[in-house]
């Protein structure tokens, strides 16, 4: 799958709004703020991108609702850091330090890169060129 880039304080407030969803069942621009550490003003400016380029709606009560679009690039960048995470603290890297360097590599690796990191934790066999 090839994915489309988007930059990665987007990439890190959409994903903040999925997860958020996830633990709470909603999210309005106050739990994404405290979910992230930004402040308010800089959630309130990122919601208004977003929403321009409909990648989230704000619905009644301030929710912020992930659009089909949204929810995709969502999706995909939580499913990456968690991988990322995963792998890294199966290699021995303290659980602090893996989130935070997921975080960092999730913006950065290539989707080519990321298939064979499924295939290979998957077991598929895809990946025996990569096996250590």
């Amino acid at each position: 799958m090839q994915e489309k880039r988007h930059n990665e304080s987007q990439e890190d407030y959409l994903e903040g709004i999925y997860v958020v969803r996830q633990r709470k069942g909603y999210c309005r621009s106050v739990d994404l703020a405290e979910e992230l550490g930004y402040s308010k003003a800089s959630v309130s400016v990122a919601v208004s991108k977003m929403k321009a380029e409909n990648l989230i709606q704000v619905a009644h009560a301030g929710l912020l609702e992930l659009t089909e679009e949204g929810k995709r690039i969502a999706e995909y960048t939580f499913q990456k850091h968690s991988l990322l995470k995963k792998m890294l603290c199966e290699i021995g890297v303290d659980e602090l330090q893996a989130d935070t360097e997921a975080c960092q590599i999730e913006h950065i690796i290539s989707d080519e890169t990321f298939q064979r990191l499924m295939a290979m934790e998957e077991g598929c066999g895809q990946c025996k060129k990569c096996r250590i």
